[in-house]
């Protein structure tokens, strides 16, 4: 068994603190907010953002990062990708040379346009960092819902021993090298789901969201490709089976975000009604700016980057799709 430190009590790094908690291993969480992690303490459970789940005992609430990281094996970094940087700066004083770093954060930095696995290669270039990806909605894993996810790094020893830390009954984890591949595909498929979102609300039909997913699928090869990513990665857990999940799936906020404003919601007033971060909405400015610095068509990806951002309407976004020249579909 281990000593994991859990830096991140939304609602995927309660849900993993809890699974791995129940295996056994010994688990310190904790958050930014001192309030909030007093609630967690005084309830054991975290009511704001995975409600109706009674912690284990083996989470202990911890309050500073240096305590959350004492004498721990492995580090669970859960903060949504924009604060990522600002979490991993403050852990560095003590991380040690034999922990892993795990995240699961999903999305790109705007600005630096880096992934997760890059700041922290500049921030702290020995880092023994694993990716923890995949379709799985905090509120089934909490509940044991079969739930399979992928971990990938360079170093696929890191990987294994990560595989072995999660892996459960009902949580199936698979390794993977491609870390470029499964952070991007994490990434990039809450873009889609926003855009399938949108479509849900406008009122659209089934036949428009597949297409929106298939055609998003394409998208995410097409900059990954650019990007070094291996292509296959694309069509497995990471890819294709986390944009499902995410497209269809209520518990999805990306896509109830996007129905909102698909209903006619203003795009900022429908990220304050969902009461969580959409990573979508600045995942879809990242990828903007990176498909035009690679020169790479997004057509999906800029259509919901001008909804977002109120430069076109959600039906306008779809017309200007619908209305593009003919195209070969094999064309990656």
């Amino acid at each position: 068994m281990k000593n994991i430190g859990v830096i991140g009590a939304g609602s995927f790094g309660t849900a993993l603190a809890q699974t791995l908690a129940e295996k056994g291993h010994n688990v310190k969480l904790t958050s930014v907010t001192r309030s909030h992690l007093d609630e967690i303490k005084e309830t054991r459970e975290n009511k704001r953002y995975l409600p109706g789940v009674i912690l284990s005992d083996n989470i202990e609430v911890a309050y500073s990062t240096e305590e959350v990281l004492r004498d721990a094996d492995v580090v669970l970094f859960a903060a949504p990708a924009q604060k990522f940087r600002n979490a991993f700066e403050q852990a560095i004083p003590f991380l040690e040379d034999n922990m892993i770093v795990v995240n699961v954060a999903k999305g790109i930095e705007i600005g630096s346009l880096m992934r997760m696995s890059e700041i922290a290669k500049i921030l702290k270039p020995d880092t023994k960092y694993v990716v923890l990806s995949g379709p799985s909605h905090a509120e089934e894993v909490a509940r044991k819902l079969p739930t399979t996810l992928v971990v990938a790094s360079e170093n696929m020893e890191y990987a294994e021993v990560v595989q072995d830390v999660f892996m459960t009954e009902k949580l199936r984890v698979y390794t993977n090298d491609d870390v470029c591949g499964v952070e991007l595909g994490g990434s990039l498929k809450n873009i889609i789901a926003l855009g399938a979102g949108i479509s849900d609300g406008i009122g659209y039909g089934d036949n428009a969201k597949a297409a929106l997913m298939t055609r998003g699928i394409t998208e995410m090869c097409r900059l990954g490709k650019a990007m070094g990513a291996d292509i296959e990665t694309f069509a497995g857990l990471t890819g294709v089976g986390d944009l499902i999940v995410t497209c269809t799936s209520m518990h999805s906020r990306n896509r109830r975000c996007g129905i909102l404003i698909g209903e006619g919601m203003k795009p900022s007033d429908a990220v304050e009604k969902i009461g969580m971060v959409v990573e979508g909405m600045s995942t879809a400015k990242a990828a903007h700016e990176m498909a035009i610095q690679k020169g790479i068509e997004m057509p999906i990806t800029e259509a919901i980057y001008r909804c977002i951002n109120e430069e076109v309407t959600a039906a306008e976004a779809v017309s200007l799709l619908m209305g593009r020249e003919r195209k070969n579909e094999k064309n990656i």
